[in-house]
């Protein structure tokens, strides 16, 4: 097959032990999906999940291995949050699957970063139109290595950790979440057949903020390869 210009090369997030790269399909959001994160979002009552997504590409994925990155301020905001999330890695096809079932689909876990242009977001939500400015913007997701399920076994408690400048920003546990991992999945695989390479991020804990140029962001999950990642 022949195209009029080279097409994209799917962004490749690094692998723990491994020098092969995990492909990048489609990346799903689960929104509020800490019950303080939602309070503090204007939120007070358990809602069934709802999703969002970022884009696949290399200009909006930044892989991180053990080295800092860098990411660039984004345009149009004077806002522009952190939020620190577990990510779930697919494996394998999954539609219409069972909670019980929904762990044999994970290929792995790592560490990410919802990078989000909040101004810009709660202007959309406040006119009910969609988030994409606010989300799905360019060097939006920082994801650390993919640990592969297969080490590190299944991750239903973990504690979940960001520093801004060294001082503690974020700190809860993975088994706060309103909807967990496998609920998410089961969910998330009647709206969408997910495939190998998906990638979910299962939403923030409480104590999001904001950062300028400068900061210095350090994201950690219990059993996972942390990241740190600097704002230019």
């Amino acid at each position: 097959m022949s195209f009029i210009f080279q097409p994209m090369t799917p962004a490749g997030l690094f692998i723990h032990g491994s020098e092969l790269r995990f492909p990048v399909r489609r990346v799903y959001c689960v929104g509020r999906n800490y019950a303080a994160h939602a309070r503090e979002m204007g939120f007070d009552h358990r809602d069934p999940p709802f999703f969002f997504c970022k884009p696949n590409d290399l200009e909006s994925i930044v892989p991180v291995q053990k080295e800092a990155v860098d990411i660039p301020y984004p345009t149009e905001t004077s806002n522009y949050h952190y939020e620190i999330e577990l990510v779930v890695a697919i494996g394998q096809d999954a539609k219409n699957v069972s909670v019980e079932d929904a762990a044999k689909y994970i290929y792995g876990y790592a560490v990410g970063l919802d990078m989000t242009r909040r101004d810009l977001q709660m202007n959309m939500r406040e006119q009910g139109r969609p988030w994409e400015v606010g989300k799905a913007f360019d060097f939006s997701a920082p994801i650390g290595p993919i640990h592969p399920i297969s080490e590190v076994g299944e991750l239903n408690q973990a504690d979940i950790h960001l520093t801004v400048n060294g001082k503690t920003e974020q700190h809860s546990d993975i088994s706060h979440l309103i909807w967990s991992v496998s609920e998410t999945i089961a969910n998330l695989s009647t709206l969408f057949e997910l495939k190998a390479g998906d990638l979910i991020f299962t939403g923030t804990p409480e104590g999001v903020g904001a950062v300028v140029r400068g900061d210095v962001m350090r994201a950690e999950i219990t059993g996972l390869t942390g990241i740190t990642v600097n704002v230019k």
